[in-house]
C-alpha cells in the first residue's frame, strides 16, 4: 500500500492546516481578487505568464537525492526574494490570489528577483535520483529533512544563479518550521539570508487547537506504527478525482459549503475575510501532497511540547541519534534577523506557542501581530485584505534590509 487517501472531512481538516480557507457565515462579496475559473487548473508557471509576468522553472537537487523545483519571476541582477509555502501545498500559495495581491506579484512589482520553492513530495517536487513516488522509501521524511536539505539546496541554487550572497526569505507555517529547522541544524546557513519573515511561525504546537492534531497526538504512536506496517507513506495527493469531490462539497454557496463549515472549527473564523470566488481556485491546487511523518512530526510536538527532531521510539531513537529521546532544535543558533507574524485567531500558530518561539531564537528582528482580532491561520495567503494587513509591511521590510 504505497499511499493514503483520508476520508474528505480529514482531509479538509489538514488543508485547514496550511493552505485552506477561512469559513462561513455571512460572507460578504464586497472585493474580489484578479482571479478567474480557469486559475484552478492552470500550474504555477502558467499562471504566472497568464498574468503578463515572466516565467522560469528550476531544478535544484538536495544531497540526499531529491529534485526540487522552483519557480521565477526573474529580475536579473535585483536583490532576491524565496517564498516557501505550508504543509500540503506548493508554489501556488504566493500567486493564487492573483496579481496586485498576491504577495509574488507585488514583489515583481517592486522589482525582486522572486523565486517559489517547493518541497520534497509535492506536486512539483517529486523526483529524485534513484527513487520514485510509488516507492515507501521515498517518502520515509518529514519537515526535518526539508529544513535540513531542501532549504539549503534551494537558497545554494538561487545564491549561484543570481550572483548574490545573500537572500530574503519569507516562509508560511510549515515554510517557518524548515526555517529553523535550518538554522539550527545548518547555522552556517544564518550567514546567506538578509531577512526572514515569518508568517504564522509554528515550532512549539503544545497549545496548538486544531482537534485533528489533538487527536492525533493521543494516537500517534498507533498512527506511526500503522504506517510503518503498511507502507502508507504519502499523504492526500493531489489527483482529479478529488478535485472533482471537493467541487460538491466546496460551493460558492454559503448555506450548504462544507469545506467552509469544517475550516470555521479547525482554523478560525474570519468570514468578512473570504472571496468565495477564490475557493475552486485554491481547492485546483492543494492538497499539493505531502508524507505522513510531515503530518506525525507536528503532533508528536502537541504532546511533547518541545521542538525536537523526529521521534521514532525509544529503541530506533538510539539507533539514529544515540539517545532515547529525539534531539532538541537550539534555537539560539538562529542568528539569522527574523520578524515574526501572528494572529490572535490563529488555531495552528497559536499566539502563547509564538511567544515561547520569540523568545528563544537568537535574533528576533521584530515581532508583530496583525491588526485585526480575527486574522487566522489562513489569512496570512488569502485574505481579502491581506495586502494592507501585512504585505505592504513585508514589503517595506524587505527595502529596509536590502540584500
Amino acid at each position: 500500500m504505497a499511499q493514503l487517501l483520508p476520508s474528505i472531512p480529514i482531509l479538509l481538516a489538514l488543508i485547514s492546516w496550511a493552505c485552506g480557507v477561512p469559513t462561513a457565515r455571512n460572507i460578504s462579496a464586497t472585493r474580489h481578487f484578479q482571479v478567474d475559473a480557469e486559475d484552478a487548473h492552470l500550474s504555477v508557471p502558467q499562471l504566472i505568464l497568464k498574468y503578463g509576468y515572466g516565467a522560469e522553472v528550476h531544478h535544484a537537487t538536495t544531497e540526499d537525492g531529491y529534485i526540487l523545483e522552483l519557480h521565477r519571476i526573474p529580475k536579473p541582477g535585483a536583490p532576491v526574494v524565496l517564498l516557501m509555502h505550508g504543509l500540503l501545498c506548493s508554489s501556488a500559495d504566493w500567486v493564487s490570489i492573483g496579481p496586485g495581491n498576491g504577495l509574488a506579484y507585488l514583489l515583481a512589482d517592486q522589482g525582486y528577483d522572486v523565486w517559489l520553492g517547493n518541497a520534497r513530495g509535492n506536486r512539483y517536487s517529486r523526483k529524485h535520483r534513484t527513487l520514485t513516488p510509488k516507492m515507501f522509501a521515498f517518502w520515509q521524511f518529514s519537515w526535518h529533512e526539508i529544513g535540513f536539505y531542501d532549504l539549503p539546496a534551494s537558497i545554494d541554487y538561487v545564491l549561484e544563479k543570481t550572483g548574490r550572497s545573500k537572500l530574503h526569505y519569507i516562509g508560511h507555517s510549515q515554510g517557518t518550521t524548515s526555517f529553523f529547522v535550518m538554522t539550527s541544524t545548518r547555522p552556517e546557513y544564518n550567514a546567506k539570508i538578509a531577512l526572514a519573515q515569518a508568517l504564522a511561525p509554528v515550532a512549539f504546537t503544545e497549545n496548538m487547537q486544531s482537534p485533528l492534531l489533538r487527536i492525533m497526538a493521543l494516537f500517534q504512536d498507533t498512527l506511526a506504527a500503522l504506517f510503518e506496517t503498511f507502507g502508507v507513506a504519502e499523504f492526500a495527493p493531489s489527483n482529479a478525482i478529488l478535485h472533482d469531490i471537493s467541487k460538491l462539497l466546496c460551493t460558492t454557496q454559503i448555506s450548504n459549503n462544507l469545506c467552509l463549515n469544517v475550516l470555521f472549527q479547525l482554523a478560525g473564523a474570519n468570514p468578512d475575510q473570504v472571496d468565495l470566488k477564490l475557493i475552486p481556485i485554491l481547492m485546483g491546487h492543494t492538497p499539493a501532497g505531502a508524507s505522513t511523518k510531515q503530518i506525525v512530526h507536528y503532533a508528536q510536538g502537541v504532546r511533547s511540547g518541545r521542538f525536537r527532531q523526529y521521534d521514532h521510539g525509544t529503541i530506533k531513537n538510539r539507533f539514529v541519534y544515540g539517545t532515547a529521546d529525539p534531539p532538541v532544535y537550539n534555537l539560539t543558533q538562529v542568528t539569522a534577523p527574523v520578524v515574526f507574524y501572528y494572529a490572535l485567531n490563529d488555531y495552528l500558530a497559536v499566539p502563547v506557542d509564538v511567544e515561547r518561539l520569540s523568545r528563544g531564537i537568537g535574533n528576533l528582528a521584530g515581532y508583530r501581530q496583525v491588526r485585526m482580532e480575527t486574522f487566522n491561520h489562513l489569512d496570512f495567503l488569502f485574505a481579502k485584505d491581506v495586502r494592507t494587513l501585512l504585505y505592504e509591511e513585508i514589503l517595506g521590510n524587505v527595502r529596509r534590509y536590502g540584500g
